[in-house]
């Protein structure tokens, strides 16, 4: 593994999605991570999509791991951690609070087993406080932060993303926290705890919500589609059936949007100079540059946009996405040989660096893969290692 992060060893315990993908964000600029699973493998692997039994998801979560297979809650398992963590930088894991305390395996132990371990707690609530022991999840975060009250259309009800938004969320912050401890140890030597709440990162995405409340006394309410910021900003419906997407955040976009509709009328209105103001008459906008958009194909409506530099985009689907010029230029679809698969396509790392660029080198392994290669490193020997499978602390 070469990266940014190389010489970095993660062992990732957790499950499902936000400190698994902190842990593939990290394995995708060098860190070594050693994705540690229960015999029976991550439930990850048997969620969503499935392609002859093999889970898709998996392919992508489980990337740049080595997959090994060993049951914390056994005494011998304990022992084998324990080995692990002497020479380990982090741990990720995301068991409700108390869990590795009860396994001996919590900061307190480990921290005289490797004083400069960052131990990465992931869950639903945090450590600490009355609702720390729930168990929790993204669609938890993302009603209780706000998201689900501020979105959705104004006479219907809140409206939860249809994937992991909140855990997507905390993974990257949890992956920006890991970086950051690291940092710290760099300094002084130590490690330390981190402890993220999946409720907490989503709140700053969300914007001023929290403080506009406490100064003003407002509630951000559902606008569907539209900004309380500026107008006309909505998805639009073509001739030919496809959908674009427009924004005007900036005035001088608004004023060629109107302009290329051919309603530079408003533009002179006392309120069209202010986004604020402009989103009050919305439905007078919409209606300018949505009758103007519906009868023309979506081909024409983008190559007019872009003559006249306002922004557009259009509505893609996967299809769309993978056959874009832009994300192709971009590399963002990466092609990847797989055992089980074949040739697959999937979001390639997060972002280019001109020195040390991320990578990925292989597509999520089967359950075991790794685990005599690994556990062997730590003195596992093969005789040992049929004893654990047959007592089912590994497969």
């Amino acid at each position: 593994m070469t990266g940014a992060l190389s010489g970095i060893r993660v062992l990732d315990v957790a499950t499902l999605f936000a400190g698994p993908l902190a842990a593939t964000t990290l394995a995708d600029y060098g860190a070594e991570v050693i994705k540690i699973e229960h015999p029976n493998g991550d439930p990850v692997r048997n969620h969503g999509a499935q392609r002859d039994g093999v889970g898709l998801w998996w392919k992508l979560l489980g990337r740049n791991k080595k997959a090994v297979t060993l049951y914390l809650g056994s005494p011998e398992g304990q022992e084998i951690f324990r080995e692990m963590v002497a020479d380990a930088d982090v741990v990720i894991e995301n068991f409700r609070p108390g869990t590795l305390e009860r396994w001996g395996l919590g900061y307190d132990e480990l921290r005289k087993i490797n004083p400069g371990i960052v131990l990465t707690r992931v869950t639903g609530f945090g450590q600490v406080g009355p609702y720390a022991k729930r168990p929790g999840f993204g669609t938890l975060a993302e009603a209780m932060s706000g998201f689900a009250a501020i979105t959705g259309e104004p006479d219907g009800p809140p409206m939860l993303p249809p994937f992991g938004l909140a855990d997507g969320i905390a993974a990257l912050a949890t992956a920006f926290a890991v970086t950051t401890a690291l940092r710290a140890r760099e300094q002084t030597g130590q490690g330390q705890v981190v402890d993220m709440a999946i409720i907490e990162p989503i709140l700053t995405l969300l914007g001023p919500q929290i403080i506009a409340y406490d100064q003003l006394g407002v509630l951000q309410e559902r606008t569907g589609n539209r900004s309380s910021n500026n107008a006309p900003r909505n998805t639009y419906r073509t001739r030919d059936g496809s959908w674009v997407a427009i924004s005007t955040s900036a005035q001088s976009i608004a004023e060629r949007v109107m302009r290329l509709v051919g309603r530079p009328e408003f533009i002179d209105e006392p309120w069209f100079a202010s986004g604020a103001e402009r989103a009050k008459h919305a439905d007078e906008l919409d209606e300018a540059v949505g009758s103007w958009i519906a009868a023309r194909d979506r081909d024409e409506v983008i190559t007019a946009f872009e003559e006249a530099q306002a922004a557009i985009a259009p509505i893609y689907t996967a299809a769309d996405i993978v056959e874009d010029p832009q994300f192709q230029a971009l590399g963002t679809i990466a092609t990847l040989p797989d055992d089980e698969l074949g040739p697959v396509r999937m979001q390639n790392v997060l972002f280019r660096m001109s020195e040390t660029p991320g990578a990925i080198n292989w597509t999520g392994a089967p359950v075991g893969a790794h685990t005599e290669e690994v556990l062997g490193g730590y003195g596992v020997t093969p005789q040992r290692l049929a004893r654990l499978r047959e007592q089912g602390v590994v497969r």
